[in-house]
C-alpha cells in the first residue's frame, strides 16, 4: 500500500474569484516510486481555537461563540470551516497542488464570527484529508486514503481578511426574516430611497433623539466601527 502525507505550505487570497476565496497551496507525498495516476481528495479544515491567545477585544468579539473567558478551558473546541473536495493530477513521489475554499462573509456561520472577532495574528487549522488513490505501473489499483492523514496550518488573520475585503469593502451582513426583508422593501420604495445603507439609515434617524447621530450612536453601543 502507498504512504500519503499532507502538508500546507502556504495560502493566498484569490483576487480573480466571483466571490471571497482562499487558495491553500498543499504538497502531497506518495511513498516509494509507484507512479500515482490521480488521488480523488476529500478535505475538512477546522479551526482549532485553543491553540493561539486572545487579547481582550478579540475576547469581547468571542464571546458570543464561546462565553466569558473564564469558561474557556471548555468551550474553545473546534469550529468547522469548510468541507472541500480536490483532484490531484498524476505524479511520482511528490507533487503540489491548489485547495481552493470559497468563503462567506456571513456572520451567522460560527466560522465567520470567529475570524471576524479576531484583529491580527494567525488563524489555528487543521486539514483532515480522505478519499481514493489509483496507482500502479502497469494498470492501475485504487487505494483508500487514510482517514488519519493530516496536516497543522496556521493561517494569517490578514489574508482571509483581504479575501473578504477584495469583495465586499467596509460591509458588514446581516439575515433577516422574509417578512422583515419585505417590509424594508416597502419601506424603500415608498420612499424612493437609494440604496439599504440609505433606508437603515433613515429607520435610525427617525428612533434617534434629534440631534443625535444615529450611526455614531449605534457603533458606540456595540463597541466597534467597522464590520
Amino acid at each position: 500500500m502507498t504512504e500519503f502525507s499532507f502538508a500546507c505550505t502556504g495560502v493566498r487570497a484569490d483576487r480573480y474569484a466571483a466571490g471571497p476565496t482562499l487558495v491553500f497551496r498543499l504538497r502531497v507525498t506518495a511513498s516509494g516510486d509507484t507512479p500515482v495516476h490521480a488521488v480523488a481528495l476529500r478535505c475538512q479544515i477546522r479551526i482549532e481555537p485553543a491553540r493561539r491567545g486572545y487579547g481582550p477585544t478579540e475576547a469581547d468579539g468571542l464571546t458570543d461563540l464561546f462565553g466569558e473567558r473564564s469558561r474557556w478551558g471548555s468551550t474553545l473546541q473546534p469550529v468547522q470551516f469548510a468541507q472541500v473536495p480536490l483532484m490531484v493530477s498524476a505524479f511520482t513521489g511528490e507533487t503540489e497542488a491548489d485547495l481552493v475554499v470559497p468563503c462567506t462573509y456571513d456572520t451567522d456561520i460560527a466560522a465567520t464570527r470567529y475570524l471576524d472577532a479576531l484583529t491580527d495574528g494567525e488563524v489555528p487549522l487543521l486539514m483532515l484529508f480522505s478519499g481514493t488513490a489509483f496507482t500502479g505501473s502497469g494498470g492501475f489499483r485504487v487505494e483508500p486514503v487514510p482517514w488519519d492523514r493530516e496536516a497543522a496550518f496556521r493561517m494569517p488573520v490578514a489574508t482571509w481578511r483581504e479575501a473578504i475585503e477584495q469583495h465586499f469593502p467596509g460591509c458588514g451582513w446581516i439575515r433577516l426574516p422574509r417578512d422583515t426583508m419585505d417590509a424594508l422593501l416597502a419601506y424603500r420604495s415608498r420612499h424612493a430611497l437609494p440604496s439599504w445603507e440609505a433606508t437603515l439609515t433613515a429607520l435610525l434617524d427617525t428612533a434617534a433623539p434629534p440631534g443625535n447621530d444615529p450611526l455614531r450612536a449605534l457603533t458606540a453601543t456595540v463597541g466597534r466601527t467597522e464590520p
